[in-house]
């Protein structure tokens, strides 16, 4: 029997009224396939913190969505994270994002804040002393580029996971060799919780572009080659980015992967697209 998928959509705060029509319209296009959860980012130094909270609230509230906040170590003190974290069990939230968090604009090198978690495993341990939250964590097929080596790399997801961490989730990557033997080095040392692929189909190539060049994920020259001479023809870089998208889910499938994480970028085409070919179909409520 073919195992069911698995699949996870991320949105991040609008930040006007016309891409926050975007964003629920895109919400609701895509709850209907019943994800496991929907997570929500958080700016790089806190700054988004109510439009979360806001988020994650009308998602839980006005949707049959599980709402999954992203929770950072930036800009705040151990207790203020803490004290977020009771309050989104208080209102009901189940399931955490831990991350480290990104340097804040106009810095290069992140710094651990005054009296805060410094490291996403210390983030991932002070959640597991609030409740028991439904924990993810972020991965990095291709190395975090902060990292001093791969292996370094993996030694600090083995610490988030030996805190309390219930999945890991990685960066989007393009080419799948990348993931799969990240996935078997992770097996090789005993990491046993699910290493689920994060997926961002393109929606404009400059723009993955420079979000590959923050993350350390590279761009393989035969996906450049596609999107080459597009830049003034949006229909046919839909059509070619849902392609590539496809393509990357389908070899994934048959590696054995059948969990996926989809960088929405708050748009539902492509996403919706890559599930329907997935073989995923909306779920029809019963009747009260």
């Amino acid at each position: 029997m073919t195992t069911p998928i698995s699949v996870s959509f991320e949105f991040f705060p609008a930040s006007d009224p016309a891409m926050d029509a975007t964003l629920w319209q895109s919400v609701q296009r895509l709850a209907p396939l019943a994800p496991r959860f929907a997570s929500v980012t958080y700016g790089a130094d806190g700054s988004t913190r109510d439009r979360t909270h806001a988020l994650v609230k009308r998602i839980q509230t006005d949707t049959d969505l599980v709402g999954a906040p992203h929770l950072t170590c930036v800009g705040a003190s151990r207790e203020e994270v803490l004290e977020i974290a009771r309050r989104y069990w208080d209102e009901g939230v189940r399931h955490i994002v831990a991350l480290r968090g990104d340097a804040p604009q106009g810095s290069d090198t992140y710094t651990p804040h005054p009296g805060g978690f410094a490291y996403g495993a210390d983030l991932v341990a002070g959640l597991r002393s609030v409740a028991d939250f439904d924990i993810s964590v972020a991965a990095y097929p291709e190395t975090h580029p902060e990292a001093a080596s791969a292996a370094a790399d993996l030694d600090n997801l083995r610490r988030k996971i030996d805190a309390g961490a219930n999945r890991a989730i990685t960066q989007f990557f393009f080419d799948n060799d990348d993931y799969l033997r990240f996935r078997d080095r992770c097996a090789a040392v005993g990491i046993g919780i699910s290493i689920v692929p994060g997926i961002l189909p393109i929606t404009r190539f400059p723009q993955v572009t420079r979000f590959a060049a923050r993350c350390g994920a590279k761009i393989p020259q035969w996906l450049a080659d596609r999107f080459a001479g597009l830049d003034n023809d949006p229909e046919t870089r839909r059509l070619i980015a849902a392609n590539v998208a496809i393509e990357q889910v389908s070899r994934l499938r048959e590696q054995g992967v059948n969990e996926f994480h989809f960088y929405t970028l708050n748009r539902a085409e492509l996403t919706y697209a890559i599930c329907h070919a997935l073989g995923m179909r909306p779920q029809v409520r019963e009747a009260a």
